[in-house]
C-alpha cells in the first residue's frame, strides 16, 4: 500500500549508467519505463543526478597508473575508481528519455558528486559521511516517513541511499525489480550480495 507520506526516490537514471554509457549497468535501461510508470502512484517524487566536474577524484583517469574498478585510499575512506562518467553538461549526464515523465513530476532533483575531491553515492550524504545534500530535511518538511528507492545502481548509489534513509529515521524499501546492480566481485559473493546483507540488517525490504 502506497501512502501520501511515501516518497519515490529515483537514483541516477542517466545515460552513462545505461547500455552504451561509459559506466553502463547491465540492463539498466530496462527499468526506466517501469519506474516512470510508478510515478503516478506517489505524492512525492525525488530524482537524483550524478553531476561530476571533469577530472573528478573518483575517476581512474585522475590517478596515474590506475585502472577503473581498482580501489584506493582517500582521506574519507576507501574509494572505487570509476571510468569518467556523468560529467556536467555532457550527454552521458542527461536523464534517460524513458524516465523523463518521472523527472517532470519530481518535487526535487538532487545533484550530487559536484565536489571534485569527494565522491557521492548517497542521496543524503557525500562519501565523507559528513556533508549533507539537504534531502533528509526536505523530505521531513513534506511529511515523508517512508522512502521507496529505485534506479541505478542497486549495490552502490541505491544501496547507500536506502541505508542512509534508515539512519536518518525513515522507513526504507528498495524495489529490486526496478533497479539493476553492478555486482562487482568480492572475496565472498558480489557487491549486490553485500548490499542485500546490509538491507536485511537494517530492516530494508526489497519489494512492497
Amino acid at each position: 500500500m502506497i501512502a501520501t507520506s511515501d516518497a519515490l526516490i529515483v537514483i541516477d537514471p542517466q545515460l552513462d549508467f545505461c547500455p552504451g554509457g561509459s559506466l553502463a549497468v547491465m540492463d539498466g535501461d530496462a527499468v526506466m519505463a517501469p519506474i516512470a510508470a510508478l510515478v503516478r502512484d506517489f505524492a512525492h517524487v525525488v530524482v537524483t543526478q550524478d553531476w561530476h566536474p571533469a577530472g573528478h577524484s573518483s575517476f581512474a583517469s585522475s590517478h596515474a597508473g590506475r585502472q577503473p574498478f581498482e580501489t584506493i585510499a582517500m582521506p574519507y575512506g576507501e574509494q572505487v575508481l570509476w571510468p569518467d562518467h556523468c560529467i556536467q553538461g555532457t550527454p552521458g549526464a542527461d536523464f534517460h528519455p524513458a524516465i523523463l515523465p518521472a523527472v517532470a513530476r519530481a518535487d526535487l532533483i538532487v545533484r550530487k558528486g559536484m565536489n571534485p575531491a569527494v565522491d557521492s553515492y548517497s542521496a543524503f550524504f557525500e562519501n565523507d559521511r559528513a556533508t549533507r545534500t539537504g534531502l533528509a530535511g526536505a523530505l521531513r518538511d513534506r511529511g515523508v516517513t517512508r522512502c521507496v528507492f529505485v534506479g541505478l545502481a542497486y549495490d552502490f548509489c541505491v544501496a547507500w541511499s536506502a541505508l542512509d534513509a534508515r539512519a536518518e529515521g525513515f522507513e526504507a524499501v528498495v524495489l529490486k525489480e526496478h533497479a539493476r546492480a553492478i555486482a562487482m566481485p568480492l572475496a565472498q559473493g558480489t557487491t549486490a550480495d553485500a548490499a542485500e546483507a546490509q538491507f536485511a540488517a537494517a530492516g530494508i525490504a526489497t519489494s512492497m
